[in-house]
């Protein structure tokens, strides 16, 4: 009877040593980046993480592997000699846990999910999954603009000598804007372009449509805004010398017609005339 006691401490002490040695062992699983190579060869993978944006996330984070899972790949292994066993952990759960980081805490480029209109349309209104645009190549999961093709197949990647540029070129995810382009976008390629003057207000795709035809026409500045003009002085007769367009005379993006572009411009068909004249 007198050896109960000491038979039941050794009892607790081995169930808290167990305990203990259980929990650090979870931990070791959970948290540690080393177990993983107890089982995959870890170089390649390493190299690429310390060099991607999600370096100051241990593995574990994104590679989910529940006890259940840890323990039918090692019995697998027993008796079977091999790993070659449906698992999730590997390609399946980095992509479920996305949206655990990179909701409100996580950016995306410079902007939340929440805050950046293409990943609210996509991700919420039409539920598409991350890896649906994202690359997820050895840590590489920055987006693949040409996965845009497989749903927007009747939208061209651009025109007028520009078929080499693809969506993101252009189009920015981070964007609050509903068109996900701005005019900053559009200048970092389109250099000269005036920042003040005469129509500098106007947004460049109100006049251009990248996916169309983006050279304008009459037609175009006509049927929009200037409908009044061939009323104005003498625009309505040379608008009738077919096929003379307005961008003939007025440079784009500079528009106005003062003294010196007059010369060399009007007397390609006439006899230069003060263009004040024009207008009367």
């Amino acid at each position: 009877m007198r050896a109960k006691p000491g038979i039941l401490v050794l009892i607790l002490l081995f169930c808290l040593i167990l305990i203990v040695k259980g929990y650090q062992f979870y931990e070791y699983t959970q948290t540690d980046p080393a177990f993983c190579s107890t089982c995959h060869l870890m170089e390649e993978g390493v190299k690429s993480w310390r060099v991607s944006n999600h370096s100051h996330i241990t593995c574990q984070k994104c590679h989910v592997i529940s006890l259940i899972e840890e323990n039918r790949l090692l019995l697998a292994f027993a008796v079977k000699g091999s790993w070659k066993v449906k698992q999730e952990h590997g390609s399946i759960k980095p992509w479920q846990g996305c949206l655990n980081c990179h909701m409100q805490e996580a950016a995306q480029g410079s902007k939340t999910l929440r805050a950046s209109y293409g990943h609210a349309r996509h991700v919420f209104m039409q539920d598409i999954e991350c890896g649906a645009c994202h690359r997820g190549d050895v840590h590489d999961f920055n987006a693949d603009s040409k996965r845009c093709q497989r749903c927007h197949k009747d939208k061209l990647v651009h025109g007028m000598g520009m078929a080499g540029l693809y969506c993101l070129n252009c189009h920015s995810f981070g964007e609050a804007k509903i068109k996900m382009v701005s005019q900053k976008r559009c200048f970092e390629c389109h250099k000269g372009i005036p920042p003040r003057g005469v129509m500098a207000g106007v947004k460049c795709f109100d006049c251009h449509n990248p996916h169309g035809r983006l050279k304008m026409e009459s037609k175009d500045c006509l049927g929009s805004c200037h409908g009044n003009e061939t009323r104005v002085g003498r625009h309505g007769k040379h608008l009738k010398l077919t096929p003379l367009q307005c961008i003939d005379c007025h440079k784009p993006h500079t528009w106005v017609i003062g003294k010196e572009a007059a010369k060399g411009l009007c007397d390609r068909c006439h006899e230069y005339r003060d263009p004040m004249m024009f207008i009367y």
